[in-house]
């Protein structure tokens, strides 16, 4: 796969694995915000991506900026689609009771891409019955 990245400005940050073989490419910070506690923000990276069709982005949380400072991607995992040009922006929510200072160049986020199939959605009269069926929450227990 590959995946086309054009830098809106001159000192935006290309995604980049901090890893040789990490699945999440980190996504950057191109501005400086500020997220009081319990504020939401959308933060610009300062990129936009072409994917082939066929795949997505997916737009994840950074596990150290959630454990340590209770910063996360509010709609997680945030779907990026094929046909999306625009800047690829991450809404950050400040979970703590601390302000947040989100700095230029940072790593704020993760972005992880997959293959997908688009489905033909066929519309029936009944569904095949399963072992489940139509229980949901907590049907299968915690232990």
């Amino acid at each position: 796969m590959i995946v086309k990245v054009k830098k809106l400005t001159k000192d935006a940050k290309l995604p980049a694995q901090a890893l040789p073989g990490d699945v999440g490419f980190d996504l950057f910070a191109n501005e400086e915000v500020v997220l009081k506690p319990g504020e939401r923000k959308l933060v610009g990276t300062g990129i936009k991506i072409a994917l082939p069709e066929g795949c997505e982005a997916q737009v994840r949380p950074k596990s150290g900026l959630a454990i340590n400072h209770g910063i996360t991607v509010l709609n997680t995992p945030g779907t990026i689609d094929a046909g999306y040009r625009g800047e690829i922006k991450v809404i950050l929510i400040n979970l703590s009771n601390e302000e947040f200072k989100v700095e230029k160049g940072q790593k704020i986020a993760q972005m992880v891409f997959n293959k997908v199939e688009i489905p033909k959605l066929e519309e029936v009269e009944e569904l095949d019955k399963t072992a489940r069926n139509e229980q949901g929450f907590g049907s299968t227990g915690l232990h």
